[in-house]
């Protein structure tokens, strides 16, 4: 064996394999985090549903859709991404689409609160094999400035997973049942995660890095962490990226359920008239400020931190005047912009995180980054929003004709079932409060956005030294 073969060439500073080579790469990556996003967004989708069948209270479904899923990812996700520093990667990630699609078919058949949340743990441990790995074959196929761009590609998968799993979703639980919808949508992720092992080449690690970058060596979760240590952007891009997916996490699986209570929309009426829109507007949010940091890169080379910055901060009171408006029409022009602002980050916060990390770490800095990220914003967001939305709908209760009467508990349940029990007046005022409660929990809520957005700004003071290759 030759020593070319015995050591592949590394910090070439140039892209691996032809452009069009990568290009199937990055969109092969997209897809799947498009299922991944698919498969976890869904049981907020049909939220509602699930809240009246099992008669829960909004922290009970916040545990089931945040907490639940994000406690095993978070765990997993480190030891996973250590595998993923030594092991191939393509498999690691073909393995991980493979079991949280069948475990999400599974929660099709949960016959109770608990065994769907059994499933939703296991769907957690299959998706955290994903990002880190798939953060350490882009950095390998794009040189640094290229991987801005590359990265908004793949974040897209977020966005559009939100869009498929509203557009298809929503319409299956209202012709079939929110079963039909797990099935559905749970199952093409196995044939994917077999395409993607065998059509996708591993690459040699730290192939794309430019010659002045760290040379790839192996090094232990204690080394990563030691060398992160003194990254004060690594640690400051991460609290920020924490508090955005606290809001959006909280935002995003009640959404639906936020138009079926105020508003009164179907649920296809809110998936495909509402939740669509919006997930596109997201994607469109994240690519063109991945776009955008490219091409002004050269000339700003911290573009990648303040404008995200701006845009989280912009987004508040679009959020405010969404939430508040009667106009269901006014409502989606306004959250349009409100996602195209807020969604502009997801690019910056893995361009920052693997930036600033050595080849040899990014897939291990990756999941550091995401332990912090997901037990924050996914495990805590959902739980926080629907503790702080029974809050306010007791507190509206209180405040009824009927506060002697009317409980959270008692008001759950599916609205012809209250009717039917309570009586139509009763009832109304069970269905005001909960929508009430919801409506100002995400206004309290999506006001964080101002800190996270300042904190990105704060960035900018750091970045630059401790970036391992320079954007320009």
């Amino acid at each position: 064996m030759s020593a070319t073969q015995a050591e592949p060439l590394t910090n070439t500073g140039l892209a691996y394999r032809s452009g069009g080579y990568r290009n199937y790469v990055i969109i092969s990556l997209m897809l799947l985090y498009t299922l991944n996003f698919i498969d976890r967004i869904l049981i907020g989708v049909v939220a509602q549903p699930i809240i009246e069948e099992f008669r829960l209270q909004d922290w009970q479904f916040g545990l089931l859709s945040g907490f639940g899923f994000a406690l095993m990812y978070t765990i997993m996700g480190i030891p996973i991404a250590r595998l993923a520093e030594r092991m191939n990667r393509v498999r690691i990630i073909a393995a991980s689409v493979i079991l949280w699609s069948l475990m999400t078919a599974l929660c099709g058949i949960a016959g109770s609160f608990i065994a769907l949340l059994v499933f939703r743990i296991g769907v957690g441990i299959g998706e955290a094999g994903l990002t880190p790995a798939a953060n350490s074959i882009i950095s390998d196929y794009f040189p640094p400035r290229s991987r801005a761009r590359a990265i908004a590609i793949y974040t897209m998968g977020i966005t559009l997973g939100g869009v498929l799993a509203n557009a298809f979703g929503g319409p299956i639980t209202e012709l079939f049942s929110w079963r039909e919808a797990f099935l559905a949508l749970g199952v093409p992720g196995i044939v994917f995660g077999l395409i993607f092992l065998f059509t996708v080449e591993e690459p040699p690690r730290g192939y794309a890095d430019p010659p002045t970058a760290t040379k790839p060596r192996k090094m232990g979760i204690g080394d990563t962490v030691r060398e992160l240590s003194a990254k004060r952007s690594f640690w400051i891009n991460m609290i920020a990226a924490a508090l955005v997916a606290f809001v959006g996490y909280g935002v995003s699986n009640f959404q639906v359920a936020f138009f079926q209570r105020v508003h009164e929309l179907s649920i296809s009426e809110v998936t495909l008239q509402i939740a669509v829109p919006l997930g596109l507007a997201a994607s469109f949010g994240a690519f063109f400020t991945g776009y955008l940091t490219e091409k002004m890169s050269g000339r700003y080379p911290n573009v990648v931190a303040w404008l995200p910055g701006f845009m989280l901060i912009a987004c508040v009171p679009l959020y405010w005047i969404g939430f508040t408006t009667d106009s269901v029409p006014f409502a989606l022009a306004v959250l349009l912009f409100a996602a195209i602002l807020h969604y502009g980050y997801l690019g910056a916060q893995y361009t920052i995180c693997q930036g600033v990390a050595s080849p040899q770490s990014r897939a291990t800095a990756v999941a550091l980054f995401l332990f912090i990220v997901n037990l924050i914003g996914y495990g805590c967001g959902p739980l926080v929003m629907g503790i702080l939305s029974d809050l306010l709908m007791s507190a509206h209760l209180a405040g009824s004709q009927f506060a002697s009467e009317l409980a959270g508990q008692i008001c759950k349940g599916r609205p012809e079932d209250l009717v039917a029990t309570l009586g139509a007046a009763k009832a109304g005022a069970c269905m005001t409060a909960s929508a009430e409660g919801l409506r100002w929990s995400m206004m309290y809520i999506v006001s964080i956005f101002f800190v996270a957005g300042g904190m990105y700004l704060y960035v900018c003071k750091t970045l630059q030294q401790d970036l391992v290759a320079k954007m320009n």
